[in-house]
């Protein structure tokens, strides 16, 4: 509202100008109006300050989900997802300096098959990466796949707010830019991480957790997620892939299993059920708890085969000095995931992973890259932000080169043969037809547009008329 006050402020002299301008001449009897022009004419936009303007759906705060840290809590919210766990305060979205696109030198391609032979479907799982959340993310989805000698990103992923209600279910605003670039290939995968309350990340007590799970289990909460399918299925992405309240097992997330684990899975059935209801949906939901066992077994908080797609799993190489083997070997770590998925028949994914606690660690990022391509996961999306990232991050060359070395290339697309534009005859601009012997006056758009076209003073406005 204050950039709104200075616009009218600081544009007020010319307008009131204007308006003696046009009484003046109005009153000499020589007014001439062209047609005015049948578009629409935009509302004029405020620009304030030096920089750029955060983005944000439906002028909410910046939905950031917070780091877990508390001495970072009394911090500003970094626009990043949190990892389960005590960590460092995280940069905001925008990285410092922005990422390159092609460079100089690429390091070659592990030099395996990018599809299975005889076959049109890629060999290695889909991947991706989390970039950012608006715009500027499917922006910088084109620029890595740049940096990796364009490597098939196929798959997107951001998160919903989670500080109220009204942007959990999904403004269009922070939807649209997702959408479009699914629908540019059939065979992409949106990935939206879904909180299950708000407030999400402001450190609700877990009594009152325990009161708002219950509410969900009743139903208080059914509208929002009616109301976010609805907007999936308008924005014609119904096969979206629901990352519904992850981390459940750890103690970052409001939306946390913990203090009542019976009443977080009904509202979790409640949940998907009310999604499912709607017409077009065609909706896939993922279990994904944070790797090992947090603040509870993430098996005590898993809901039922009916109501869950995939079973995923968030798995940052931490604590300091736990070995890879150990974060395959240790309890509900990453050998228990596959474990559980196969015995329930699911497939897994992995929709964050990434660098943290034992900082460039490049035997992690192999060991890491080989595991999914063993185990095949429907998606992978690495966190690619300091401290986890690769690209966004100069701080881990080492890692950086081990999975722009592995990935470089990767499922490129075969170029294919298009049919030939037929060049269209460019459409010339329809001039405005100028009385003779007059002169046009530039007022503006908004003051012609309310007189219905433009003005023009004629050179003898100053003779009688007879």
């Amino acid at each position: 509202m204050a950039a709104e006050r200075r616009w009218t402020k600081n544009r007020r002299l010319p307008l009131i100008t204007a308006g003696v301008l046009v009484s003046l001449v109005v009153a000499s009897g020589s007014v001439t109006t062209e047609p005015a022009d049948a578009s629409p004419r935009p509302d004029p936009t405020p620009t304030t300050g030096t920089g750029p303007v955060p983005w944000w759906p439906d002028g909410a705060a910046d939905p950031s989900p917070a780091a877990a840290d508390p001495v970072a809590a009394s911090d500003p919210p970094a626009p990043e997802p949190s990892v389960s766990g005590s960590q460092d305060p995280v940069p905001s979205a925008t990285p410092s300096g922005t990422p390159s696109g092609t460079p100089t030198e690429s390091p070659s391609p592990s030099g395996s098959p990018t599809q299975e032979p005889g076959t049109n479907a890629p060999k290695y799982p889909a991947f991706g990466a989390y970039l950012d959340y608006g715009p500027r993310g499917v922006t910088r989805m084109a620029q890595l796949s740049q940096w990796l000698g364009g490597a098939d990103l196929r798959v997107g992923h951001t998160y919903l707010p989670g500080d109220r209600w009204s942007n959990i279910e999904g403004a269009d605003s922070f939807l649209d830019s997702w959408a479009e670039w699914r629908k540019e290939r059939d065979d992409r995968l949106f990935v939206l991480n879904v909180p299950m309350l708000e407030r999400n990340e402001e450190g609700v007590p877990d009594a009152e957790v325990r009161k708002l799970l219950q509410q969900g289990a009743q139903g208080d909460f059914d509208r929002h997620y009616r109301a976010l399918a609805e907007n999936l299925v308008d924005l014609d992405v119904p096969d979206t892939v629901v990352v519904l309240g992850w981390e459940m097992n750890g103690t970052t997330y409001t939306h946390r299993c913990g203090p009542d684990p019976e009443s977080w899975k009904k509202y979790w059935k409640r949940i998907v059920t009310v999604m499912r209801s709607v017409p077009g949906q065609k909706f896939r939901f993922d279990f994904t708890p944070s790797r090992g066992r947090d603040a509870v077994p993430w098996t005590d908080c898993y809901p039922g085969d009916d109501v869950v797609d995939i079973v995923g799993m968030d798995s940052y190489d931490q604590p300091e000095n736990k070995s890879f083997d150990e974060q395959v070997s240790e309890p509900f770590g990453l050998q228990a995931q596959v474990d559980f998925a196969a015995e329930h028949k699911k497939p897994i994914s992995y929709p964050e992973w990434g660098l943290f606690r034992n900082g460039d660690n490049a035997e992690y990022m192999k060991r890491m890259l080989d595991w999914m391509d063993e185990h095949k996961p429907l998606y992978n999306t690495l966190t690619d932000y300091c401290p986890h990232g690769v690209w966004q991050c100069d701080k881990n060359p080492k890692a950086s080169e081990v999975y722009r070395t592995a990935l470089t290339g990767r499922d490129k697309p075969t170029d294919q043969p298009t049919e030939p534009t037929v060049p269209t005859e460019p459409t010339s601009p329809t001039e405005p037809t100028t009385p003779p012997e007059c002169a046009p006056v530039n007022l503006g758009d908004w003051i012609e547009h309310w007189l219905g076209g433009k003005l023009c003073l004629r050179f003898d406005w100053w003779k009688p008329r007879s």
